[in-house]
């Protein structure tokens, strides 16, 4: 199992908020969650958009997952270092 830190979606139409999880690289978007990191919420103000665990993100990265574009920019913007 390989797995791949990405985006979950929630929400509804036209307002949607996302978690930050671990998941199996081959789940559905929408799918089983190994782990929840944290969430984006791209309405709110500048400053409540992104809250994650940054510890168990680098223990993640640490282990082998690989992350999407998305997450890698949210990432980059908390000066989180991806490889």
């Amino acid at each position: 199992m390989s797995a791949k830190i990405r985006l979950k979606r929630f929400g509804t139409k036209k307002r949607p908020y996302y978690r930050i999880v671990v998941m199996d690289k081959m789940a559905p978007r929408d799918g089983k969650t190994i782990e929840e990191l944290g969430y984006y919420h791209p309405i709110e103000a500048e400053d409540k958009q992104i809250v994650f665990n940054e510890e168990k993100a680098k223990a993640w990265l640490a282990k082998g997952a690989t992350v999407s574009d998305t997450v890698r920019s949210i990432f980059n913007k908390k000066n989180v270092s991806v490889k």
